[in-house]
């Protein structure tokens, strides 16, 4: 009978720990990802407007196209053979 008593010690015992864990991960996790983020992206951003560089360009020129010229024009065949 003792061994059995102490299986079940044993299996109570995992599964709180197991618990405990879980219950613990979730705050710390979600700490931890809060603090990569405010640091890696809240310093980038402040040295980012304090250097004037901004990341995504929005706002176009007036007159001013965003469209590039392909230059599709025929070419001669051994460039197409060539490409690299």
């Amino acid at each position: 009978m003792m061994p059995s008593f102490k299986m079940s010690v044993w299996h109570g015992v995992k599964k709180g720990f197991s618990n405990y864990g879980h219950i613990l991960s979730l705050p710390l996790t979600t700490f931890l990802l809060l603090l990569a983020y405010f640091i890696g992206f809240g310093i980038t951003s402040l040295i980012a407007r304090i250097v004037g560089k901004h990341f995504l360009v929005q706002r176009s020129l007036p007159g001013e196209s965003l469209w590039s010229d392909l230059n599709l024009k025929k070419r001669k065949r051994e460039h197409y053979y060539r490409q690299f």
